[in-house]
């Protein structure tokens, strides 16, 4: 299996994992009443599977972000020297050339 591939598949993996942490936080701690609205409904166990799922999908992606952003390579030394020093405290002159006038037609 390619390294991309397994990267995604973990990160995936552990974003749905986050979701269900937060989901389960959501009933246990009763926000909104969720507990009751869900424990007293018919379709209770599609509510939460819809909201672990919706949220799963948020949190895996952005955990595959965080792990693709964290995938930055070391930029090659070029043996260039060191870099040039600019003063920018002196002032320089830049000439302006005039637009030409234009006429005015009354």
């Amino acid at each position: 299996m390619p390294k991309l591939v397994r990267l995604y598949i973990t990160n995936v993996l552990i974003g749905f994992a986050v979701a269900a942490a937060f989901v389960a936080m959501l009933l246990w701690f009763n926000l909104g009443n969720l507990w009751s609205l869900v424990s007293n409904s018919d379709v209770g166990l599609l509510a939460v599977f819809l909201l672990w799922f919706s949220n799963g999908i948020v949190f895996a992606g952005v955990q595959f972000g965080i792990a693709v952003m964290r995938l930055k390579e070391d930029e090659p030394k070029t043996g260039r020297g060191r870099p040039i020093r600019v003063d920018y405290s002196q002032p320089v002159r830049v000439r302006q050339e005039a637009p030409a006038k234009r006429t005015q037609l009354r």
